[in-house]
């Protein structure tokens, strides 16, 4: 297979921009031109450029993805069958509820709002304010439904740190709302997300001296069944507890399951288009299955539909998300559904109860509502901290991130805590980075005799090749050396660019002087500029490319990335800028030592 030298170019960025940039570039840029060159090397060298080739297809790949959910042009799905949901359910107003679905013991059935007390004729829904130390929600006392949440913690922007984030919204375009009820076997016999209940108050505060908040909601059918719909919040927790107190003061059984879903549409964001590409949909989380994305896209396609325990389900966005958690030894069936205006919901329930005629049950599930903090997820539920989406690098990311903190906790300051990282990354790799270094360096040395052996030959490839060949064996120089330690290195650094990029803790975090927010692109664009400048440093240390073209295009990376680089999150952009000085640093110290010892 013979590459041509540009594809070998493109393979070299996608590598640099992960790593070292300007040095994968001109590892990638030499070895695909010298494939190209000389097409007839031995086994060995066929099979450890072949590799080297695939890995850097694979990360250039990456980089193509990312590029085109930032900049590319979104592709709108509309719901499949707008107005039918993909799943068995039943249709009520715009959204839908699950039915039971082929359970003996408990029948699909018809529920509308028109069931229990809100059959009361002139009874309308209305809304209830709650506030804790952390939260202010609004709570529908149609169906309990939660439609909004603003996190009391994380300003908006740092332009308007009155106004908070607001994770839940009923209003269009992004419509974000955490549903709930019971599913009864008749018509009429429980309460869904549609019906009216009634509340004592209509404002709840948590109060100094206060550490538990209870908001109960009533219903009441015709026959004697009575449900109280308690939501219980605490302080300093984005946990809140949904109790569902069941009397059934009727003269027959009672049957019904309770589900919770998150209903919302596909964001519209209204910021500028460079952006930094996170994921934002549903995920679920089963023991067999373990962490699983379920995009809008595949919400229309095709309905989930799985039982489980010890599971959740989340819609989750860049640094928040709110999750239901069923309790832990419950069968859960998991379903997703995507139901018209553009909604589209995941949700689970529970298995049927019954109640006998004077019985009381409780029935209850757990809502978070809040930011990605992974100290606090990994406590409510098992892999809830996973929604901290590292991606497949998880396993390396996630002691990265642990250790970032543990510096944070030291200096106080997570700009510095990024530099400390960085250093103590750069610590860990040095031995690899030296082997690399030194090729590089010898490669440099080896420049002039390799630009006076093209001159000599002229078109004569073959020759060209034999006599390059030569003089590495004769000079001990392996042309591919410095590859592999750096190939080593880059789950590392991708993990690292992940856990910058995801980490809450992050956002809206100053750094010193200009850099007032470490998650948001530097104002002035000087982090930017300096990575250009010690791109263009990286270039002057280390081999001068052969030809013309690849010159021409080495000459122009500093530049290109600058440009790219300007709308990256300043974070991440500091920790380029770190990198690349501490390796210019050590590139040249050694290239310095081996062309004093050639002396």
């Amino acid at each position: 297979m013979r590459l041509s030298p540009w594809k070998s170019t493109v393979h070299g960025l996608a590598y640099g921009f992960h790593s070292n940039v300007s040095l994968g570039v001109t590892l990638g840029m030499k070895v695909g031109w010298t494939r190209y060159r000389n097409p007839t090397k031995s086994s060995f060298m066929d099979n450890l450029r072949l590799i080297l080739f695939f890995t850097l297809a694979f990360l250039g790949l990456m980089l193509y993805q990312a590029w085109q959910q930032d900049y590319g042009v979104s592709n709108q799905r509309p719901a499949k069958g707008a107005g039918t949901p993909a799943s068995s359910s039943v249709e009520v107003g715009s959204v839908s509820v699950p039915t039971a679905e082929v359970k003996a013991d408990l029948p699909a059935a018809a529920i509308t709002s028109d069931s229990g007390s809100a059959g009361k004729k002139g009874l309308v829904s209305a809304v209830i304010a709650v506030e804790t130390d952390l939260l202010k929600l609004e709570i529908s006392t149609r169906g309990g439904t939660v439609q909004k949440a603003f996190l009391l913690d994380y300003p908006d922007s740092l332009e308007r740190p009155d106004v908070k984030v607001e994770l839940l919204s009923p209003s269009e375009p992004n419509i974000f709302i955490a549903q709930s009820g019971l599913i009864g076997s008749e018509k009429g016999k429980a309460p869904s997300h549609e019906a009216i209940y009634h509340a004592e108050r209509y404002s709840y505060r948590l109060t100094e001296g206060m550490d538990e908040l209870v908001i109960p909601l009533v219903w009441t059918s015709g026959d004697g069944v009575k449900i109280t719909k308690q939501f219980v919040l605490r302080r300093g927790s984005y946990l809140a507890d949904v109790r569902y107190r069941i009397e059934n003061q009727s003269a027959e059984s009672w049957a019904a399951r309770d589900y919770g879903q998150l209903q919302r549409t596909e964001p519209v964001d209204a910021s500028s288009g460079f952006t930094t590409y996170t994921y934002t949909g549903g995920v679920y989380y089963t023991p067999k299955d373990k962490y699983e994305k379920v995009d809008f896209g595949e919400m229309a396609e095709k309905a989930l539909k799985i039982e489980s325990d010890q599971g959740w389900l989340a819609m989750i966005q860049h640094y928040f998300l709110s999750a239901w958690i069923p309790p832990k030894e419950q069968i859960e069936h998991y379903y997703t559904n995507a139901v018209a205006g553009g909604k589209y919901l995941i949700g689970s329930y529970s298995p049927s109860v019954t109640l006998a005629p004077g019985e009381s049950r409780t029935l209850n599930r757990e809502l978070y509502i809040g930011p990605k903090l992974q100290d606090q997820l990994e406590k409510i539920a098992e892999g809830l901290e996973l929604t901290v989406d590292y991606g497949w690098l998880t396993v390396i990311a996630k002691p990265i991130f642990w250790l970032l903190k543990t510096i944070h906790d030291w200096v106080g300051n997570w700009g510095w805590s990024i530099i400390i990282l960085t250093l103590l990354i750069k610590a860990a790799f040095f031995k690899l980075s030296e082997t690399s270094y030194k090729s590089m360096a010898n490669m440099r040395k080896l420049t002039p005799r390799l630009q006076a052996m093209k001159d000599r030959f002229g078109d004569d490839k073959q020759r060209l090749n034999q006599a390059m060949m030569e003089m590495y064996k004769k000079e001990k120089v392996n042309p591919l050396g410095g590859c592999l330690p750096i190939l080593v290195q880059i789950p590392v650094f991708i993990a690292l660019y992940w856990v910058l990029l995801e980490s809450v803790e992050l956002r809206q975090a100053p750094w010193i002087l200009w850099i007032d927010s470490l998650s948001e692109k530097d104002p002035y664009f000087i982090l930017p500029l300096i990575m250009g400048v010690s791109m263009f440093a990286q270039q002057k240390l280390n081999p001068a490319p052969l030809d013309p073209m690849q010159a021409k295009i080495m000459m122009s990376l500093p530049f290109v990335f600058t440009i790219f680089f300007a709308f990256f999150p300043a974070g991440l952009v500091l920790y380029w800028v770190v990198n690349n000085v501490i390796s210019i640093a050590q590139q040249w110290y050694i290239t310095r030592k081996i062309e004093q010892s050639a002396n």
